[in-house]
């Protein structure tokens, strides 16, 4: 299959929003970077590193349910050897989340130890949650505040606005909006923010996406698209669009003429991959360089 153009989407108000975070980032104690289990590398904005340095970070491997698990506990034990704080969770349910305040006081030890010596106990812990479009960041805020006051939807660019919300008596959270970066290095990036979701479908072939998608887990989750999708036949050696055809088929996607409405089966197949419906899947190995 002819490669793809690559992918960028870098609208306006993202510049702003990394003005912004520079600003905020010096309120905060911590930062929480939000990354899709899926994609940890992939959807860790490289930006943030030098906007936060010097502050103490948690990694939340969000989406975790839709992840291989065993690729989940790797970059989990990565981030850790990085010295950042690491944790999988859920955000949809709260699986996972009950282990958040610990691992804050455990990440900032040092400073609430220096807080009671000063006898400043009682000071909440005021934690910036920063992460791309997507990724689950309204969604972990109305856990943990337990109300549903920051704007969740399935689509990415919802959140507009920095937003400060309390959770109990020990923390406050400062939930920014999504935020990529004017370019993509590696076109492996974009077209994973890509399946996921991360990046407007709008901008994007939806076929061409597709395609690559299938390529990607012919070679890597044979397996779960055989279990899905019925297929009997040796495919190893198929492109991306056959795969898309021979899909389409197996599911009944005729137009008139006998043709595969390819275009259909491409909406259908991003969709069965972003809900998990193919299976729990890990697109990037826990250390490898992107």
């Amino acid at each position: 299959m002819q490669q793809s153009p690559p992918i960028q989407w870098f609208p306006g108000h993202m510049a702003k929003t990394r003005r912004q975070i520079e600003k905020d980032v010096r309120l905060v104690d911590a930062v929480a970077e939000i990354l899709d289990a899926r994609i940890p590398v992939s959807s860790r904005n490289p930006d943030l590193d030098s906007l936060i340095v010097g502050k103490p970070r948690i990694m939340f491997l969000n989406k975790a349910d839709l992840a291989d698990p065993v690729r989940t506990k790797e970059w989990v034990t990565y981030f850790e050897s990085l010295g950042f704080g690491s944790i999988a969770v859920d955000c949809r349910t709260g699986k996972g989340l009950k282990g958040f305040l610990p691992l804050a006081r455990t990440v900032l030890a040092d400073r609430l130890a220096s807080w009671k010596a000063k006898g400043m106990a009682g000071r909440r812990i005021r934690i910036l949650v920063a992460g791309v479009p997507n990724v689950g960041k309204s969604s972990l805020i109305n856990r943990l505040s337990g109300n549903s006051r920051a704007s969740v939807e399935d689509r990415p660019g919802v959140t507009r606005r920095n937003q400060w919300f309390p959770v109990g008596k020990d923390l406050e959270i400062l939930d920014t909006p999504g935020i990529l970066w004017p370019k993509f290095g590696d076109p492996a990036v974009g077209e994973h923010l890509a399946f996921t979701g991360a990046i407007k479908d709008d901008i994007i072939d939806t076929e061409t996406l597709a395609c690559r998608l299938l390529e990607v887990l012919r070679d890597g989750y044979a397996e779960l698209l055989v279990q899905r999708y019925r297929l009997k036949d040796d495919f190893s050696g198929f492109g991306g669009y056959e795969l898309l055809e021979l899909i389409g088929r197996k599911r009944g996607m005729l137009i008139s003429g006998g043709e595969i409405d390819t275009e259909r089966a491409s909406i259908m197949l991003l969709d069965e991959f972003r809900s998990g419906k193919i299976g729990r899947i890990t697109l990037e190995k826990a250390g490898e360089p992107k």
